[in-house]
């Protein structure tokens, strides 16, 4: 894993937002991401951001307590809106130009998620931040950074994690056996289930060859690293397993 990446899509969680905190947005990480992510840019890779809203509304564990799943679903949307603009503000402050873009419509704060669009505002230049997942309920942003990944064409997607450097043999906070992978298929990832990322989305990148890194983004100039294609965290991709 030595190429530099012309085109990538970061997939950033919600709670890489939170810091030391259990909740919301720590203005501090948001700065420390926007700067990395300026770094990209400056290196002339083209980059969309998909970011997810669990600082701040899960779905899934709110229709678990008896609310509606579609509703909840939507609430979550919402939130991942709310983390766009923060970074949105965050990187328009660094001089980087941005474009927000959402699956559910909310002219007033940002543009409708249209693929020609969003690859056109990337041709540019500019950072865009599409936020409300794929605008429906039941799907996860795993599954929407997998979709809009293949939609715009990238080379690979960034899963950014946090306070996790890669893919494990077993979960390191139970099993102090567990090994981290250099690399693995995303077939042998599905048939271990290893947790890269959602079932159907790790389906949807096999189907299609799309490689993923997954890394720490709480790593210094670990988003810049990974674009650059140096060695760091899980590569995903064809090719057999090698562990470290």
């Amino acid at each position: 894993m030595s190429k530099r990446f012309q085109r990538v899509l970061l997939k950033l969680s919600g709670e890489a937002l939170v810091g030391e905190s259990l909740y919301g947005i720590d203005p501090t990480v948001v700065e420390r991401l926007a700067s990395q992510i300026k770094r990209v840019a400056e290196q002339e890779i083209q980059l969309a951001i998909v970011i997810g809203g669990g600082n701040i509304w899960r779905g899934l564990a709110a229709s678990s307590q008896g609310m509606d799943r579609a509703t909840a679903d939507y609430m979550g949307m919402v939130a991942t809106v709310l983390n766009a603009l923060a970074l949105q503000d965050a990187l328009e402050k660094l001089d980087v130009q941005t474009r927000v873009m959402t699956a559910i419509e909310m002219h007033e704060v940002a543009e409708p998620y249209i693929r020609r669009r969003a690859i056109r505002h990337m041709e540019k230049g500019r950072v865009v931040i599409l936020a409300a997942g794929t605008g429906n309920p039941y799907f996860t942003t795993d599954t929407a950074a997998a979709l809009r990944s293949l939609e715009l064409d990238a080379d690979v997607l960034l899963m950014a994690k946090n306070r996790v450097d890669g893919v494990y043999s077993a979960d390191p906070r139970h099993d102090a056996s567990a090994r981290r992978y250099r690399q693995i298929s995303h077939q042998e990832a599905i048939e271990r289930n290893l947790k890269v990322m959602d079932i159907p989305a790790l389906a949807l990148l096999r189907d299609n060859a799309l490689p993923i890194v997954v890394f720490d983004v709480s790593q210094e100039s670990a988003i810049e690293d990974a674009a650059l294609g140096e060695p760091i965290g899980t590569l995903v991709a064809s090719g057999a397993a090698e562990l470290f």
